[in-house]
């Protein structure tokens, strides 16, 4: 979701030529060949990226985790005001380990799934353990980090070290699901053959293929859009499969969006909220005020205080944690 700063002339292949090869069965791949989209993206990409804090040279690795972190299912609109209010008090991985975990969840505010602050401090706290406050620069040791899966990890040792990892988000599976499988929508969960047809994509030098991975998720998140794609934009419009084929409608089972009022989600969110606002335990009348139903908002309070993001103390008085 984030991407590094674009060079003026980037080393890439020669474009060659020709439409990525495929068996010819919408949902299957054969051995698409790469080359002839990697030239058109990465030149559109140069034109038309956002200019985005975490992708300039003064965001560091740190600043490109950060974003990583708060970019999972949340828009670049609501985390641009939240991201920059949280490098100015924690610019460094130490900065933010030194602090209490709940001060994380607070500073998170209303960016949603706030067990993302709590992974995020505690991939502050091991960084700060186990290397020196610097965020490392090898795909295994930023694994090996608490709340860091495959898909972040990639992206960190891409975006912010410049290194060759095919990285998938949302937006990148469904340009390589349109442009080369053919099918409009890639499956719920990312796949093996989805990981290998990346691998297969990936250019061959690390600075290439770091402009690759982050044009590609460009141009998920600006033109091949889940809704109303714009084709007549698209750099591989010409060699899309989807768009050759006739953009056949998805096969899969209905993709229904969140639903968000009335589900416990809410009424933690609600939960939440009050216990950011306050200076001090908050007790459990307080709490009650917020939600009517009381079996829900028990089950919600019970939730958040099982993830760590809620602290009860003696005499029903809650916090966020402190430790």
């Amino acid at each position: 979701m984030t991407a590094p700063t674009k060079p003026s002339s980037p080393t890439r292949p020669d474009a060659r030529p020709g439409t990525p090869e495929t068996s010819g069965t919408p949902g299957t791949v054969g051995e698409p060949d790469g080359h002839a989209l990697h030239a058109p993206v990465i030149d559109w990409f140069e034109e038309n990226a956002r200019d985005l804090p975490w992708r300039r040279p003064d965001a560091g690795p740190w600043g490109v985790m950060v974003s990583e972190f708060m970019l999972q299912q949340t828009p670049v609109s609501r985390v641009l005001p939240v991201y920059e209010q949280w490098l100015a008090r924690w610019p460094r991985p130490a900065d933010l380990a030194g602090d209490a975990p709940g001060e994380a969840v607070r500073a998170w505010g209303r960016l949603g799934y706030p067990r993302r602050a709590l992974r995020l401090h505690g991939a502050a706290v091991a960084i700060t353990e186990r290397h020196g406050g610097d965020v490392p620069t090898d795909h295994a040791q930023l694994l090996a980090l608490p709340g860091i899966g495959e898909y972040t990890a990639a992206a960190v040792a891409s975006f912010a070290y410049g290194q060759r990892h095919a990285v998938l988000d949302t937006n990148v599976r469904r340009v390589f699901a349109r442009a080369v499988t053919g099918v409009q929508y890639p499956p719920n969960a990312t796949t093996a053959a989805e990981r290998k047809l990346a691998r297969t994509l990936l250019p061959d030098d690390d600075r290439t293929a770091s402009l690759w991975a982050a044009a590609s998720m460009e141009l998920g998140a600006l033109v091949c859009t889940a809704k109303n794609e714009a084709c007549v934009r698209c750099p591989v419009a010409a060699l899309c499969a989807w768009r050759l084929a006739g953009k056949p409608a998805h096969e899969g089972p209905p993709r229904r969006g969140q639903t968000y009022a009335g589900t416990d989600r809410q009424v933690r969110g609600r939960l939440l909220a009050v216990l950011r606002e306050a200076v001090a335990p908050v007790p459990q009348s307080a709490l009650d005020r917020v939600w009517e139903e009381p079996v829900q908002r028990a089950r919600a309070l019970d939730g958040l205080v099982a993830d760590g993001l809620v602290e009860p103390l003696t005499g029903g008085l809650y916090r966020l944690p402190q430790s």
